[in-house]
């Protein structure tokens, strides 16, 4: 019953097209940032025949002949000669950047004519045709994938994607990445950003693609791009919003099974709990990240070591209080409750041995503080609840009463709505609850009960929680892990 987390976040319309706008201007800065610090070495005469011709560029009348197939196809061609030919230089003359300076700017020049083809979704299919996606550059790349251009015609749109997907954009995303890190001498470029976009567009709901960013040794390229962040914030939206699509593109891949023993061997947990200390702009998304690693029997492994490298010494302070810079962050204090309590919940449920009586003994601590926390978490989450249900009910009444029929899908419609309202977080409070009940743990038992006596709660309305919560758990999954775990949840009931 995991909700599809790997959305990708709305961007600031007008901010980033302003962005874009100002990063495809013709800048003599950003084009010879790729010849690396070789380019110090040109002389004065030959800087200014540069600057020049750039100049000349910039003051070309961008209104020229109607873009055609046959125009399109000679773009193409030119691109693919002009790519071809500087790739030969760069091997050539690997430390001479006098050498391929100018086979550099007639490259810019077709990349530069190439951006007319983004306003016309339905010639993509050449671009399919003749092989330009798999040696496309990054940013005509973002200008094709623009949703807006792509709702133009969805034709075109479906044939780019499909081409995108089987020319390995990925692989060419990744590699990218990795050569912009190298040689870039600032620790952002906007080539990054569009990169950051296409990969977290590409991998949601697709394994396919997440396998192939896995096998291609991705997560270690997306661990490397965010560790700049581990101690500083990003200095400009453009860094900020790249960084939270390598955290999007993080979560997605940890959906697939595989990818979290990958993330588990790349020190990424370590990285996580690093960013949780340092109490930067990035801990809100890596709070995010260790709940997709840990979720589900498949984060077993990574629970385990998270306990080792002394995580739960990290996590359980932000349990006990929402920290201000979250909320300034833009974080509710709904989805940082979300992500703490499931997080506790993979530990409680996957977790063996030592580890566990580890987590077990957080919740004795100082006069059973923890306890007291979970049960006020436990009546703020209840209420909420139990308004969202009956406005619910309210709007069920007037549907019968107009003689509406109440289908399979409106009951869905409803018990999402009531997710969203706080059950799911409630749901998994009420799991940690009966576990911590479960343990053989006398005191912790007597002091979950006690407080409920206290408040008028009810072991009751727990256990209806929880039934519901078994009944819809194991969306995706097989069957036979779901009657498993209903058959578990249902025998921690038995000892509440």
């Amino acid at each position: 019953m995991d909700p599809d987390r790997g959305a990708k976040r709305p961007r600031d319309e007008s901010s980033s097209n302003e962005s874009r706008s100002k990063q495809r201007l013709r800048d003599p800065g950003r084009l010879l940032s790729r010849t690396d610090a070789e380019d110090e070495d040109l002389t004065t005469a030959d800087g200014e025949k540069i600057l020049e011709r750039l100049m000349d560029q910039d003051g070309e009348d961008p209104e020229g002949e109607p873009v055609d197939e046959a125009m399109v196809k000679k773009m193409i061609l030119n691109f693919e000669k002009r790519s071809y030919k500087n790739q030969e230089l760069r091997i050539k003359f690997p430390d001479n950047p006098e050498k391929f300076m100018e086979a550099e700017l007639d490259l810019n020049d077709i990349i530069q004519e190439m951006h007319v083809i983004a306003t016309i979704p339905e010639l993509y299919h050449l671009l399919v045709e003749l092989n330009a996606v798999h040696i496309a550059v990054v940013d005509l790349l973002q200008e094709l994938s623009d949703i807006d251009t792509l709702h133009e015609s969805e034709e075109g749109a479906a044939v780019l994607i499909d081409a995108l997907l089987e020319g390995q954009v990925v692989a060419l995303m990744v590699q990218n990445m990795e050569r912009l890190d190298e040689s870039a001498k600032m620790p952002f470029d906007g080539n990054k950003l569009y990169c950051s976009e296409i990969l977290a567009i590409l991998l949601q709901n697709n394994d396919k693609t997440r396998e192939l960013l896995g096998e291609l040794d991705g997560i270690d390229v997306l661990l490397q791009q965010l560790s700049v962040f581990k101690r500083h914030n990003p200095s400009t939206a453009e860094e900020q919003e790249m960084m939270e699509n390598l955290f999007d593109a993080l979560c997605s891949c940890l959906m697939l099974p595989a990818n979290r023993d990958r993330f588990l061997k790349g020190e990424g947990l370590q990285l996580m709990n690093l960013m949780l200390r340092e109490k930067k702009i990035s801990r809100v998304s890596a709070l995010k990240v260790l709940d997709y690693g840990m979720i589900g029997p498949e984060g077993s492994d990574n629970c385990h070591k998270f306990v080792d490298i002394l995580g739960l010494r990290t996590i359980f302070p932000l349990f006990m209080k929402t920290p201000k810079k979250m909320k300034k962050a833009g974080v509710s204090d709904k989805e940082h409750e979300e992500h703490v309590c499931s997080i506790i919940a993979s530990m409680l449920r996957n977790l063996r041995g030592q580890q566990r009586s580890r987590l077990l003994s957080k919740f004795t601590e100082n006069d059973y503080e923890k306890v007291d926390r979970l049960m006020e978490l436990h009546f703020k989450y209840l209420e909420a609840v139990q308004l969202a249900t009956r406005r619910i009910e309210g709007e069920k009444h007037e549907m019968v009463r107009r003689g509406e029929i109440l289908d399979d899908a409106m009951d869905e419609e409803f018990y999402l709505r009531r997710l969203d309202a706080g059950l799911f977080v409630h749901q998994l409070i009420c799991y940690v609850m009966v576990e911590i009940c479960a343990a053989g743990i006398q005191p912790l038992q007597q002091r979950v009960h006690q407080i409920l006596n206290l408040r008028g709660g009810s072991v009751k309305v727990v256990q209806h929680i929880l039934r519901e919560y078994a009944e819809n758990i194991g969306d995706g999954k097989s069957e036979e892990f779901k009657e498993s775990e209903q058959k578990r949840i249902m025998e921690l009931l038995e000892n509440f």
